[in-house]
């Protein structure tokens, strides 16, 4: 199994076999670092670190010279830092990584429009009808591999397999800059020595659960009692691992797909006790995420808070509203009725404000009044601005002046923590 700093790394030959490997998955290598790379010349080749320059902010990505010494996503840039002393620090641009993702993204449709989305650089193909066109899998993925080269300057790995669960372990195995063509009846081979922890969706408890009874590889899962499997993982994953373990993905490719939850966070540079500031953050954050539904064309039926305090205890809390919505200002509202129902004894060091249970806006029967009314066409109007200003050109009067005196917030993570 590939690691994430590129080790152990297989790649496909020209002439490999694709019969049947119709499923692709594409995913761009370290993504967020690229793109900085790519902007900045002078970091090509060099360790760099994605992230806040404070100690106690994450990082988002690594380039891979960087990963060769441990440093990983969602580790503390501190920690990062320790391990690899000569990294450079890069403050994230996010809106120049989504405007590469809509680039690339343009370029899978272009080959077929068959894309799963999963991610802002990873994506699904399924190119089974796009063969007559195109020509085989293989040939795809390697035409996919050039074109996403020469018109983003970017490099990304492929795995193409006959069903997404093989086509991702696949990519994952590739990187960086590879292609891993698994040929259908090759796939109990290729998943046979392979550790469970590799299987897709099977996590570090799990895995651990499975080692602890001997069952290290795919193929002791296929050796095992199948009541060992759910008594080890509950009846519900055992079922998912036994199926997986032998290739079987009924999974087809989603173009309709939904993400799960849109959020955002914020870590503090340090420790804030002021309730009103923390409720000032909640809003600014909630904006934010209502903006990012309002740009996906969706809306949230479930609105969760995330506070982390100064000793490192974390709590969620949700709630559902009365009807979805993609409003900033109603999402907002949930999260401070959430935050002011906890009992807070300590200063906090994060914040967030997550959209859960997505839906894409308008499926429900039009209501008969719309209390948000309003507040979309203010938020509508906030949404043109920033259009042609940039994020922050226009802001709420309640939140100016609220970052000073130390309690400056780091920059906000991205969607999501890029693994490639």
């Amino acid at each position: 199994m590939g690691r994430g700093d590129g080790s152990g790394r297989l790649v496909s030959p020209e002439n490999a076999d694709d019969t049947g490997a119709g499923i692709l998955h594409v995913d761009m290598d370290a993504f967020y670092a690229s793109v900085e790379q790519l902007d900045d010349p002078s970091l090509r080749g060099k360790a760099i670190i994605i992230g806040a320059p404070e100690s106690r902010s994450v990082v988002s990505s690594a380039s891979y010279e960087a990963r060769r010494f441990g440093v990983r996503s969602a580790m503390p840039v501190g920690q990062a830092l320790r391990l690899c002393p000569t990294a450079i620090v890069v403050p994230p641009h996010f809106e120049r990584y989504l405007e590469m993702s809509s680039q690339v993204m343009r370029i899978f449709r272009d080959v077929t429009p068959l894309v799963e989305p999963l991610s802002i650089d990873e994506a699904f193909l399924d190119v089974r009808g796009a063969r007559r066109l195109w020509g085989s899998p293989g040939r795809i993925a390697r035409m996919l591999r050039q074109r996403v080269l020469d018109e983003t300057g970017l490099t990304c790995s492929i795995g193409a397999a006959a069903t997404k669960h093989v086509a991702k372990m696949a990519s994952t195995i590739s990187k960086p800059d590879g292609l891993l063509i698994i040929a259908e009846a090759d796939t109990a081979a290729f998943l046979a020595p392979r550790s469970v922890r590799a299987l897709w969706g099977v996590g570090p408890k799990a895995s651990e659960a499975l080692e602890n009874r001997g069952i290290r590889t795919i193929a002791d899962v296929i050796e095992a009692p199948r009541e060992i499997l759910d008594r080890a993982l509950g009846s519900a994953m055992g079922d998912r691992v036994w199926h997986l373990a032998r290739g079987i993905d009924a999974r087809e490719v989603d173009t309709r797909r939904v993400e799960k939850s849109v959020g955002h966070e914020e870590t503090f540079h340090d420790d804030i006790a002021d309730t009103a500031i923390l409720r000032s953050e909640l809003r600014r954050l909630a904006d934010r995420v209502g903006a990012r539904l309002r740009g996906n064309g969706w809306e949230a039926s479930t609105v969760a808070i995330k506070v982390r305090f100064a000793d490192f205890t974390t709590i969620s809390r949700s709630q559902t509203l009365v009807e979805p919505t993609a409003v900033g200002q109603r999402i907002g509202d949930a999260a401070l009725e959430l935050f002011g129902s906890l009992e807070r004894t300590l200063p906090v060091r994060l914040i967030g404000v997550r959209a859960e249970k997505l839906r894409t806006a308008g499926a429900a029967a039009p209501t008969l009044w719309d209390d948000d009314e309003g507040w979309r066409r203010i938020e509508d109007a906030l949404d043109g601005a920033t259009a042609k200003f940039g994020r922050g050109a226009v802001t709420r009067a309640t939140l100016l002046g609220t970052r000073g005196g130390g309690s400056i917030p780091t920059s906000p993570p991205a969607p999501r923590l890029d693994q490639g």
